[in-house]
């Protein structure tokens, strides 16, 4: 741990990061500590959604690497716009996240300014795709309040950043010019980290908060299944959102609270207040996935900003739930993100066959 980076203890959600954050920490002994960079855009007239990802187990020195687009022509890894997976790979011991490019023909990340600017690069020639982009971020890492689900204390930095560059997408050139998110992880994740450990939830006994209203709702408020909602939409640097929704914490109505996050308006970043924040998602009946979002972002302010959201194209890749690319309309404006829909298949599947129960 570097003298400038405080101690666990010590941080507090108002507690900055520091140009250490930039790299990779090596914090803990967990077998499970992996440390996460993630990147994504979108190109709103072909509805194409854009991740690269990597997750290094430090301890393990082993790296996964995704990189994915999807538009509406198909969802799973088969029929993506494209997709790349290359799990486990030798890492080196002194991998710097500053300059790095991932093994086996990873992407590339380069920072030009600590904490704020970056550049991404990558290329498959075999699939005749490539990207060259920058992030430049338009205000310093967000940290997510410790003790906060789903974070808890693991370390969390989400950004927003306009995003500019060349997609190749089989040979043909095409320009991006978007505002989207960064965000990094480090701490402990899979394993018994991945759901609750609590002697009623390991037994397979869910608590419902709240019962009542439609089975496929009281199902998704089930308690313990790991479950995860990870929304954004923003119009530019001066209107938007980003939260964690609870869907474990919702009421019958099928209101979610939003725990975590912030609320762009007039260009000024504020952090919400999750007692008044809160998420309604209507679900398709016959895949389950999300369709349409109505979202209320209250900050501690008071400021509110209304929202509301449709799923133009999905990225289905661990068979439940899905990343889904969002077309928002909020103030007046139309702007784009995601909903990062996750779920454990066998909790995903219950509640499908609710949604599409005819007795």
């Amino acid at each position: 741990m570097s003298d400038q980076t405080p101690a666990a203890e010590d941080v507090t959600e108002d507690t900055p990061f520091v140009p250490e954050d930039d790299t990779y920490h090596r914090a803990s002994t967990d077998p499970f500590w992996v440390e996460t960079t993630w990147w994504c855009f979108n190109i709103p007239e072909r509805r194409l959604g854009m991740w690269l990802h990597a997750g290094y187990h430090t301890n393990r020195d082993q790296v996964t690497w995704r990189v994915f687009a999807w538009d509406p022509s198909g969802a799973d890894p088969g029929r993506l716009a494209y997709y790349k997976n290359k799990p486990d790979l030798p890492m080196p011991a002194d991998a710097d996240l500053r300059d790095l490019t991932f093994p086996n023909g990873g992407f590339r990340v380069k920072m030009l300014e600590s904490l704020m600017d970056y550049e991404i690069t990558y290329a498959d020639a075999e699939q005749d795709f490539s990207l060259e982009i920058e992030h430049r971020s338009v205000h310093a890492p967000h940290r997510f309040t410790p003790g906060e689900a789903p974070a808890m204390y693991n370390p969390h930095l989400d950004q927003l950043g306009h995003i500019t560059g060349e997609l190749v997408l089989h040979g043909e050139r095409i320009p991006i010019d978007s505002w989207s998110v960064r965000d990094r992880t480090w701490g402990p994740r899979g394993g018994h980290h991945s759901q609750s450990q609590k002697s009623e939830y390991v037994r397979g006994e869910y608590r419902i908060s709240d019962p009542g209203g439609p089975r496929w709702r009281q199902v998704e408020r089930e308690r313990g299944r790991g479950r995860i909602q990870y929304i954004f939409g923003h119009v530019d640097d001066q209107t938007g959102f980003l939260s964690f929704v609870r869907p474990q914490d919702g009421d019958r109505h099928g209101w979610s609270p939003m725990n975590m996050g912030w609320l762009l308006k007039d260009g000024r970043f504020t952090r919400l207040d999750k007692t008044k924040s809160r998420m309604k998602n209507y679900r398709d009946p016959d895949t389950g996935l999300s369709q349409h979002m109505e979202v209320l972002c209250v900050d501690r302010e008071g400021r509110t900003m209304e929202a509301e959201g449709a799923a133009v194209s999905h990225m289905i890749e661990n068979g439940a739930g899905s990343n889904a690319l969002m077309r928002w309309e909020m103030e007046g404006q139309v702007g784009w993100g995601e909903d990062q829909d996750g779920w454990r298949v066998d909790h995903f599947q219950k509640m499908r066959n609710a949604l599409r129960s005819y007795h």
